[in-house]
């Protein structure tokens, strides 16, 4: 499995291009003088997953989010992220959707509590299949981010939630996300991470009879930084809410990959 994730990775640098994708900003403390450009953030990543499911063998994210600019008491940031999912149905490596994630927010920073609204969009699309529909939406939202440290461990909790504004085929009516980050130190350049995100979508029964969506994530790995950067190694399990963008199914795998970040 590790041998197929890297190999995906490999083909999406290749190709000019939920880590989970990177859905919000890193928790980051606030500059001493107001600044532009205080932090930029990269991230690559891919796993194998365990499925007998032909569309779904890898996914792959490419992407970053950047504070335009800090004014101590809260900052203003954008988030680009590009997730490719592949199977081996036509070939080997076969991506067959490509879902994009732009995000903007301005936040405030009240006292280890950062606030901030945000305007978040998903939009989704099939490769080499057809469809000439729009499957995408936009939430206008609030999130709440917090940084803790105790006993030896860093835990980031990051919560949000809004209200789908537009939507295309879609049935969200409203999103909301609990994204729990645990860090462990072994050295001063290794660690150990623990990583869980849920989400719930409430829904406009009457466009596709059905209820609330529920889904998630789960990732236990290792880290190792280096003077630039860092890569992770992971393994987990997810359920991920409308796996196909037009079929409205839910799907559950394990997975296990890795990610490149910038620190």
């Amino acid at each position: 499995m590790m041998l197929r994730a890297a190999c995906a990775a490999c083909l999406l640098v290749v190709g000019a291009h939920r880590a989970a994708a990177q859905t919000h900003p890193e928790i980051a403390p606030a500059p001493a003088a107001a600044q532009p450009v205080s932090r930029y953030d990269f991230h690559l990543s891919a796993s194998a997953l365990n499925t007998d499911l032909p569309p779904f063998k890898w996914e792959t994210h490419f992407g970053g989010d950047l504070d335009v600019f800090d004014y101590v008491v809260g900052r203003t940031t954008i988030l680009a992220d590009l997730e490719a999912v592949l199977g081996d149905e036509f070939r080997p490596f076969d991506p067959n959707q490509n879902n994009y994630t732009l995000e903007a927010s301005t936040s405030a920073r009240l006292g280890t509590t950062e606030v901030a609204a945000m305007f978040h969009h998903v939009s989704r699309h099939l490769s080499d299949r057809p469809k000439r529909f729009a499957v995408a939406w936009n939430v206008l939202g609030a999130r709440v981010l917090r940084r803790f440290t105790t006993s030896g461990l860093m835990i980031d909790v990051v919560a949000s939630g809004g209200k789908v504004a537009q939507k295309s085929y879609v049935d969200y009516a409203w999103t909301g996300e609990l994204d729990v980050l645990v860090r462990h130190p072994l050295t001063p350049r290794t660690g150990l991470f623990v990583h869980g995100i849920g989400e719930g979508y409430a829904v406009d029964e009457a466009i596709a009879n059905r209820g609330r969506q529920l889904g998630g994530r789960f990732e236990a790995g290792l880290r190792i930084s280096g003077r630039a950067g860092a890569v992770e190694l992971f393994a987990g399990a997810e359920r991920r809410v409308d796996a196909n963008p037009i079929d409205r199914i839910p799907r559950d795998w394990a997975l296990a990959g890795f990610r490149l970040v910038s620190k």
